[in-house]
């Protein structure tokens, strides 16, 4: 067993896991994890560059991450940034903050190292002998990778809930012009995927992040979040354009009621329903399986693997 600690900083949040890692067998044991919205990709689609007061707002979440990672005893830690610091201007700003608080510098990962951590992630506990197509939908973009054993096709495009809904301001509740203006980002952007990733081909869907598991959590009518009940839930197709329906019909009052929406996605969800539910139809799939293993557990398994390599080596 390997200790580690992985860190996920994307668009909209930026999330901890410390783990014990076995590489034999695969198996991540969870000793801490947690999720914080920062919102780092505030006004990053208008102005290109990270706001003061979103690279606050993150500084603050390491600070709080750096302390669970000295009591926790991680004898690693990788710190990966996606989306939002990989287009901003003043993203040297974004580094030496987190190398100031952390001791490690942010690796500005490119969208095709983002899906392979996903990938790993998602699919590591399931059965290696199926076809998945993976759909990580973050806050600035949105990956797409397809395999069984490994990653054979991966593209990242600039599709996300929180760029769609800065780029649309869809309303309380959107309009049809506003959804349909969503609508054209995504297409276009699931037909720049499909140009690296045969989309329709794989059997299974599998489905990562805050809106998608936010999406599954209404479906099933949970009171509170509930991860064990998510990991590996199915949602048809119908469940799925049903919640996104009544999400993009609804005011900002009405989605601030609903138990399992976290406040930092009251505003953003509707366009990352909005996303899936394209994504299905795009696709053709009847369901999509939840996994709330992805890219945090993808980068800690990855991380022990190499201590062990450089253990190894030593």
């Amino acid at each position: 067993m390997t200790r580690v600690a992985a860190i996920d900083c994307g668009t909209n949040s930026i999330r901890l896991l410390v783990a014990d890692a076995d590489t034999a067998t695969g198996e991540i044991t969870d000793l801490d994890r947690r999720m914080t919205i920062v919102r780092l990709g505030q006004g990053v689609d208008r102005t290109g560059r990270l706001a003061p007061e979103a690279l606050e707002r993150t500084f603050a979440a390491c600070r709080e991450y750096a302390a669970v990672i000295k009591d926790l005893g991680a004898e690693r830690l990788r710190f990966v940034a996606t989306s939002a610091s990989r287009d901003a201007e003043n993203r040297d700003d974004f580094v030496r903050g987190v190398l100031g608080i952390l001791g490690v510098e942010p690796e500005v990962i490119s969208g095709d190292q983002e899906a392979e951590f996903s990938f790993v992630g998602a699919t590591k506990e399931l059965d290696g002998d199926d076809d998945y197509l993976v759909v990580d939908i973050g806050g600035g973009s949105t990956e797409f990778v397809v395999g069984s054993a490994g990653v054979e096709a991966a593209r990242s495009v600039d599709v996300g809930c929180v760029r769609m809904t800065e780029r649309h301001h869809p309303g309380d509740p959107a309009t049809p012009e506003q959804i349909a203006a969503i609508r054209a980002d995504i297409e276009a952007a699931l037909d720049l995927a499909e140009q690296t990733v045969p989309l329709r081909e794989p059997r299974t869907l599998v489905g990562l992040a805050g809106s998608v598991t936010t999406v599954a959590a209404i479906s099933l009518g949970l009171s509170a979040y509930d991860s064990a009940a998510l990991h590996h839930a199915r949602i048809s197709y119908e469940e799925v354009a049903a919640v996104t329906g009544r999400l993009l019909a609804s005011t900002h009052e009405e989605r601030a009621v609903i138990p399992v929406l976290h406040p930092g996605r009251i505003d953003v969800i509707g366009a990352g329903a909005l996303v899936l539910q394209a994504v299905m139809e795009r696709t053709g799939a009847r369901e999509v399986v939840v996994s709330e293993h992805d890219i945090l557990d993808g980068i800690a398994y990855k991380t022990a693997l190499d201590a062990e390599r450089e253990e190894d080596e030593g």
